[in-house]
């Protein structure tokens, strides 16, 4: 698979690295939807299943290049590259929209979401009552939790690594997002906006020449933070692609029909047109997380009057969808080429 990539194919997997660090950063998308829709979900899922016990023998045996090799080394690490690239400048880049504009980021993921339940259900043939079930059980997880309550934030050591298992599970499972698994956690501002740009922040001051972050005890907090929420991605990832790769491979039917179902409930957590609910002390006052943030309770979504601004919102939503057909066209053409 690695050789046959033109330099165009590789540019564009770095690009789809963008996409997916950029949708797991939003509460309610998937990575895995990009994956899935962009027709490398099944070699992303079969290049993690490698990292195992001949991996790891090559690689404390000192044989790198085979190491590489054996786990579709150049794919992983082009899409990576993306991803990592990704948190540091989309992720930032969305942070800002998500406060300013956040009716049409919604709107654009919404779009994004509508396309993906079209385009997994278009060539989706093997409808029978086990597909179905399936398919309900996903619904209903999809639309139960995005009813539940979020807990507090949490930084205990042991709690971020189970973050960090977790939340991986959006880059594995289309349509599971693992991002609002962090807001449900509690912890979706501490592991994925505070620690992250505390690493960022990090980066930038040590390349200026100032290295007042070793003595900076809240900075050195974060880090850690990050390193074990990293540790426990990385540890969710390579499990959950043993788990998926067996389902893949034994109930492929009634595995896609749950992540149709995943994705058709997560609409309801992405419905651009809501009002934040802020959990409140007995007093009435607003709670207030460690970063001095409102800790959000839910939202209260809403049917929207027709005005410039929805009409607006209903363009991005149509861009959302048009981004996946490209997406999608671009998948079967490289598909084509390969066979």
């Amino acid at each position: 698979m690695q050789s046959t990539r033109t330099f165009t194919d590789r540019l564009f997997l770095v690009i789809k690295g963008l996409a997916m660090g950029a949708a797991n950063k939003v509460p309610g998308v998937s990575g895995g939807v990009v994956a899935f829709v962009a027709g490398f979900y099944e070699e992303f899922i079969y290049s993690l299943q490698k990292v195992n016990k001949t991996a790891f023998k090559l690689l404390f045996n000192g044989r790198f290049k085979s190491f590489f090799n054996y786990i579709n080394g150049r794919f992983l690490s082009l899409l990576f590259a993306g991803m990592i690239i990704s948190y540091f400048s989309i992720s930032k880049i969305l942070d800002y929209f998500l406060v300013h504009a956040e009716l049409y980021v919604w709107s654009l993921f919404f779009g994004l979401i509508i396309g993906s339940i079209y385009y997994i259900n278009k060539d989706f043939n093997d409808w029978n009552y086990r597909t179905i079930i399936a398919l309900i059980i996903g619904i209903i997880l999809g639309v139960g939790i995005s009813f539940l309550d979020p807990a507090r934030e949490n930084d205990n050591l042991f709690f971020v690594f189970f973050c960090g298992i977790i939340s991986v599970s959006g880059m594995t499972l289309p349509g599971f997002s693992g991002s609002f698994i962090l807001i449900l956690l509690g912890n979706y501002v501490l592991l994925l906006v505070d620690s992250v740009n505390a690493l960022s922040d990090t980066f930038y001051e040590i390349i200026k020449g100032d290295f007042s972050v070793f003595y900076n005890s809240e900075r050195i907090t974060l880090l850690k933070v990050l390193v074990v929420f990293t540790l426990g991605s990385v540890t969710g990832l390579v499990t959950f692609s043993h788990i998926l790769s067996y389902i893949l491979k034994h109930y492929k039917s009634i595995t896609t029909a749950s992540i149709i179902g995943f994705i058709v409930g997560s609409l309801g957590v992405v419905w651009p047109w809501k009002k934040t609910i802020y959990r409140l002390a007995q007093d009435g006052s607003y709670i207030y997380d460690s970063t001095g943030k409102k800790v959000v309770s839910n939202y209260e979504r809403f049917i929207p009057e027709l005005h410039s601004e929805t009409y607006l919102a209903i363009a991005y939503i149509v861009v959302g969808i048009a981004i996946v057909l490209a997406l999608e066209w671009y998948g079967h053409r490289t598909r084509k080429v390969k066979v």
